[in-house]
């Protein structure tokens, strides 16, 4: 794949320097990249199918084994705007940079970790990294690929990235945790972190630094702590049940917390969300896209790995291969609607990707109690194909209603929903299988629940994705 046009955009306002040489009119800004989200995306699919292992070998609680999935996705939800903010104020390259640093340490530590608590508390650090890793990854490619038509490409290999890594994520994983142990799941991250450092400090272009951009502490303590307390709230309705005050008062409180973000973004001076960004219907809508189809695909591979391995008996490894039907497809599906969407425009993309994935978690929820596998391989393919398909369209829909001083804003607030989707996804299918009747109920009404969140996409995105195809 060809990236013919200029990186452009690309010395800092308040420290100029050139831009590397080589990274101007080639695809190595888009490798460098693309390397980093990989490892985020991968950290996130690879520890499902260990997670079971992890918690027997750690004497973790199936609370604790919740906590060490979304310990790593509620800070990650949580700083991401703090994120995109950073970039945009310190430039989005040295955020990027220096996120790829904490990642590659914190993982280290997960490695090492000697309890399950140490372990909650390494990947606690290395979703911070994750947080300033993601934002600055689309930023810097709206940077590089100033064009419509490259830009569309660019995104598309950016969606891309989330397919491979889901892909080989349940895979890496069951193969790691089978032959040399669980502990490897983090180590792979050692060698990636290392490479994409070097391929960003020599190919990717400086970012603009805009020093004048505040970062708004009140309004970013008030989505740590919303996006913190609903998470919270939702792990602990597994082992305290619905009706418990404290569960009802977290849920309370982070629904305080979300409520004093909004009022602070419309009185600060310099808002984390600038006003104009809020009352984008494409920018609005594309993020809470993002959010249900997020809620629904990684609640899905959650619960579906506590299936396999719990009730059906399946190794890691077993398991990783169970679910490869469903995040191969995201691979596909990703490359061939970057190729679509400049013929077709976003929004047919991302609504038939939406229906198809409803589809899919349907036909789970109708195949009745304890199915036999051949049955879940259609509506895992369905949903994973539809998840995808749906992303390359949001996430141009998103980043083309921002203007490019707002860019790392724009990415922060869509990953930030994103992952926000991922955490209660995880959260309430794992408080669905505890408190159910039984283990096959709850899963179930967990494929319901998604399915429904993913046909509440669809009509959103026929409302708030533009319908026609973006100028080349």
């Amino acid at each position: 794949m060809a990236f013919a046009e200029s990186a452009g955009g690309g010395e800092s306002v308040s420290s100029p320097g050139p831009a590397p040489e080589s990274g101007r009119r080639s695809a190595a800004p888009l490798l460098a990249v693309c390397a980093g989200y990989f490892m985020v995306i991968l950290d996130v699919t690879v520890i499902n199918v260990a997670v079971p292992v992890i918690g027997r070998e750690l004497s973790a609680s199936l609370t604790g084994i919740q906590w060490i999935t979304d310990g790593y996705t509620l800070v990650f939800a949580g700083f991401l705007l703090t994120g995109g903010a950073l970039g945009d104020r310190l430039g989005n390259r040295r955020v990027f940079c220096s996120g790829v640093a904490v990642f590659t340490v914190s993982s280290a530590a997960c490695a090492l970790a000697p309890s399950a608590a140490f372990l909650v508390a390494a990947r606690l650090v290395e979703g911070l990294g994750a947080a300033l890793i993601v934002p600055g990854s689309l930023a810097l490619l709206q940077q590089s690929y100033p064009a419509p038509a490259a830009r569309s490409r660019a995104f598309g290999m950016w969606g891309s990235m989330a397919g491979i890594a889901a892909s080989a994520g349940p895979l890496l994983g069951g193969l790691l945790v089978s032959t040399v142990g669980w502990r490897w799941v983090f180590l792979v991250n050692l060698p990636a972190g290392a490479a994409c450092l070097v391929l960003t400090l020599r190919y990717v272009a400086r970012s603009p630094r805009r020093a004048g951009r505040s970062l708004d502490w009140p309004a970013q303590c008030a989505v740590v702590a919303a996006v913190a307390l609903l998470t919270s709230a939702l792990n602990e309705a597994g082992r305290r049940g619905w009706s418990d005050p404290a569960v009802l008062a977290g849920a309370g409180l982070a629904a305080l917390s979300a409520a004093a973000f909004a009022v602070r973004e419309r009185t600060a001076r310099s808002p984390v969300l600038p006003l104009s960004l809020l009352r984008s219907r494409a920018m609005g809508g594309g993020a809470v896209i993002g959010l249900l189809f997020n809620f629904g695909f990684y609640g899905m591979v959650f619960t579906a790995s506590l299936e396999f391995q719990h009730q059906r008996g399946f190794s890691a490894l077993g398991t990783g291969l169970a679910l490869f039907p469903a995040v191969a497809m995201t691979m596909f599906a990703s490359v061939l609607s970057g190729r679509l969407t400049r013929r077709t425009g976003d929004r047919p993309l991302v609504v038939s990707g939406m229906l198809l994935a409803s589809l899919g978690l349907a036909g789970w929820a109708a195949a009745g109690a304890e199915p036999a596998y051949p049955l879940l391989v259609v509506p895992m393919m369905a949903a994973g194909f539809g998840t995808s398909f749906a992303l390359t369209g949001s996430t141009t829909t998103v980043m083309g209603a921002a203007p490019p001083a707002s860019s790392g804003a724009a990415s922060a607030l869509f990953n930030t929903t994103r992952q926000i989707g991922s955490a209660t996804g995880v959260a309430l299918g794992g408080s669905l299988l505890a408190t159910a009747t039984d283990y096959s109920a709850g899963l179930r009404t967990s494929m319901a629940v998604g399915a429904l969140a993913y046909l509440a996409a669809a009509g959103l995105a026929w409302r708030c994705v533009p319908a026609k195809p973006r100028d080349t």
